[in-house]
């Protein structure tokens, strides 16, 4: 049982990391241009400089759902890793890890909602490219919103050991 705790520790500490990481660098999309290559994320452009990211009106609204449902997330995972630390400690076998569990699945729901408006706005489209792909950063998204749900799941059956 230790072990599997610390495994799903490490596990969990590895989703905050790289769910800090796919907010903040700009790799989410990446194409090339006559001048190199050009990356986006959710924040900025960079070529060899980086500048306010260029987005129309129309699509304003999704790329700030983008970012707020990503900032949440990274706060809703943090917040399960402290209840995680604090339950171990303080509750007894049958109630640990239920409010973990469910806080993670929050997190789960809120990396599902920003990826997928994403997707659904942003992929394919970049201004002064060719060629566009998605980056390292969108993967990385996905990897945690895997990841975030085998967590959550995995905190609501240990909780009854």
């Amino acid at each position: 049982m230790l072990v599997l705790l610390a495994g799903i520790f490490v596990v969990h500490i590895a989703t905050v990391i790289m769910l800090f990481v796919s907010t903040i660098a700009n790799v989410w999309m990446v194409g090339s241009s006559n001048f190199g290559s050009i990356s986006t994320g959710l924040w900025l452009m960079c070529n060899r400089t980086c500048i306010q990211l260029p987005v129309s009106s129309d699509d304003e609204a999704s790329l700030k759902a983008v970012q707020a449902f990503m900032i949440l997330s990274i706060i809703f995972s943090v917040v399960a890793l402290v209840l995680f630390i604090a339950q171990l400690f303080t509750l007894e076998k049958g109630k640990r890890f239920y409010m973990t569990g469910a806080v993670m699945l929050v997190c789960w729901m809120c990396i599902l909602i920003a990826v997928s408006i994403y997707t659904a706005r942003f992929t394919g489209t970049m201004l002064y490219s060719t060629n566009p792909h998605h980056g390292y950063c969108f993967i990385l998204a996905w990897i945690c919103f895997c990841f975030s749900f085998i967590i959550g799941i995995l905190y609501l059956v240990l909780r009854k050991k």
